[in-house]
């Protein structure tokens, strides 16, 4: 894969091919961890950090009875998808050599409450996740569709999502 150099859609093409040819040359570069630390700060809300930066919030809504101060983990689940999607289009769409002038990415998830709230047995998770993604741009048509088609078959967040994941959680 050879990447040109400077900028296009505000991604820096120099580090993406300095990536791209680290994990050529060494592939174990390509095996990453990446970790968050959740600390309850009481009733449903929970701050999440993340490498150096300010504490992610967390709380439920009032109808779920929370506090309605921050986003919950379900929404945050789907905007990881969503932000996920908006930085391979980026990426991809830069190394492409495709100028984006706007990019959107809707998301939403559907939930039966039953299983989280005690009330019956089975998934308590999301029935089903779609997403729309608007692009403006002045590439032709089929550069767009290759480009989403590249980005859907990429996407870590979205292929986590889609597959069936092995979760441990420990009591320690």
């Amino acid at each position: 894969m050879t990447v040109e150099t400077g900028t296009l859609n505000n991604v820096d093409l120099a580090a993406v091919g300095a990536l791209v040819t680290a994990i050529q040359e060494d592939p174990k570069k390509a095996d990453t961890t990446w970790a968050a630390h959740v600390t309850w700060t009481g009733g449903f809300q929970s701050d999440a950090r993340v490498r150096g930066f300010a504490p992610t919030p967390s709380d439920e809504p009032s109808g779920l009875g929370g506090g309605d101060t921050a986003p919950n983990p379900v929404e945050q689940l789907l905007s990881a998808l969503g932000n996920c999607l908006a930085v391979g289009y980026a990426a991809n769409a830069s190394v492409a050599g495709i100028r984006l002038d706007e990019l959107t990415v809707d998301v939403k998830g559907d939930i039966d409450l039953r299983v989280f709230l005690g009330l019956a047995e089975g998934h308590a998770g999301f029935e089903s996740i779609t997403a729309a993604v608007r692009i403006s741009s002045p590439a032709p048509r089929a550069d767009l569709e290759a480009l989403h088609a590249k980005v859907i078959a990429s996407s870590p967040v979205g292929h986590t999502l889609g597959a069936a994941v092995p979760v441990t959680v420990d009591l320690v």
